[in-house]
């Protein structure tokens, strides 16, 4: 019997130690699993006064172009997963497209600027090789906030590392009528359903 007993209690006790040893490995590994999963993370900081958002209306007389200007920039990605989140924000009121009355009437009639500030990409994910020295071609999906409403889009992005500066082109079509906007045609002048929008982005890269 006391044999038995002596048995048991090595047992248990060499149980307890072996669950003591794992635990402690895993309090040393955990951090620095965390760590090299922050590692992957990229984040690139927009620089508002260099970066810009263009569109390109036309109508049946002639061709519109604009700008707005950039509100803030900041978008964290995972080169390993494609993951991504963060927002680019624009000021609905700073289009300019060089009619002080047609930008007036953009940002209060079609924006309705006074009570949606702000139009806003949110990306979500890409898909392609990041390269983190000279060029890469991604596809970057995400949504698009109109109205305060938010549309998933497709983004193709040419994008130029260079040290720690990054400089990202990329265009897309927005269905604007489709998605809520007045549509600015009159009985003499017709306006193409749907505005081009070509984003000329700069900013710092982070690792």
């Amino acid at each position: 019997m006391l044999p038995n007993l002596c048995r048991s209690s090595l047992s248990s006790s060499l149980t307890s130690s072996r669950k003591l040893l794992r635990n402690a490995l895993l309090l040393i590994a955990v951090p620095g699993i965390l760590q090299a999963q922050d590692k992957t993370q990229n984040k690139l900081s927009l620089d508002t006064t260099r970066s810009e958002v263009h569109f390109t209306l036309t109508d049946s007389l002639h061709t519109v172009k604009g700008t707005f200007r950039l509100q803030q920039g900041d978008v964290i990605f995972d080169p390993a997963t494609g993951q991504a989140s963060g927002s680019i924000v624009v000021d609905a009121l700073s289009g300019k497209s060089g009619n002080s009355v047609r930008d007036h009437r953009m940002a209060k009639d079609e924006l309705k600027a006074p009570d949606y500030k702000t139009v806003a990409f949110a990306p979500t994910r890409f898909i392609g090789t990041f390269n983190p020295i000279g060029d890469s071609a991604l596809q970057v999906h995400g949504l698009f906030t109109l109205l305060g409403i938010p549309h998933e889009i497709d983004v193709p992005m040419q994008v130029q590392v260079s040290g720690n500066q990054i400089h990202a082109v990329g265009s897309f079509v927005v269905p604007y009528i489709q998605w809520g906007l007045k549509d600015p045609s009159t009985f003499m002048i017709k306006v193409e359903k749907e505005v081009h929008v070509d984003l000329d982005l700069t900013g710092t890269l982070r690792h």
